[in-house]
């Protein structure tokens, strides 16, 4: 089995990169989606417990009938703050920042992407783009089908995570630190123009 992840600036790219990874045959229970909520939009669609700060109602949101994108579920994310997710990568983050809060494990999002095969310096990118607005969706799948899976990610519109690391380097970052704030509403908003007017 091999990971492959995508960062994506919208949503609509995340969910479109979800439905064709579900399509060419990668079941929902190996597929994730972490998409930054802070400006609650997806309060709606959401069917699973609310619990942000602990994480607890992901469980509810894993294995959903009908796709993955039906049991999308409400939590929090140290230095991201609320997220909408689903899948085995949210509920590994979920569980780490359980652990994290009991005074166990430590690492949350960036943990969970790194034992699962991501490499730390993109693992450090994918979460500060979620922290920025992003979503990232991460699919285990069979050795064969990786390279297929990637082309269906980046036909999605992902983002290039060497384009995007220099580019937060430009600005000074140097990688995710989730004893920072979240992003605010404007903030994100702003990220998102920033990129959204670069493709133009």
């Amino acid at each position: 089995m091999k990971t492959v992840t995508g960062l994506f600036d919208d949503y609509s790219d995340a969910s479109a990169a979800v439905s064709a990874l579900e399509s060419a045959g990668v079941p929902s229970k190996d597929i994730s989606i972490v998409s930054n909520n802070v400006d609650n939009r997806h309060a709606d669609t959401s069917n699973a417990a609310e619990s942000a700060g602990t994480g607890a109602g992901i469980g509810a949101a894993v294995g959903g009938a009908g796709g993955l994108l039906t049991g999308l579920g409400l939590m929090a994310i140290p230095g991201v703050g609320p997220v909408v997710a689903a899948g085995w990568l949210a509920a590994t983050a979920a569980s780490a920042v359980a652990g994290a809060v009991a005074g166990g494990a430590t690492g949350g999002i960036i943990g969970a992407m790194t034992n699962s095969g991501v490499s730390e310096e993109d693992a450090h990118v994918y979460a500060e783009g979620v922290r920025r607005g992003g979503s990232l969706v991460t699919a285990k799948v069979d050795d064969a089908l990786a390279p297929d899976a990637e082309v269906i990610l980046e036909r999605s519109n992902w983002v290039d995570p060497a384009e995007r690391r220099a580019s937060y380097k430009e600005h000074g970052w140097t990688r995710f630190d989730d004893t920072l704030d979240p992003y605010k509403a404007d903030e994100v908003e702003e990220e998102r123009g920033r990129y959204r007017n670069a493709a133009l």
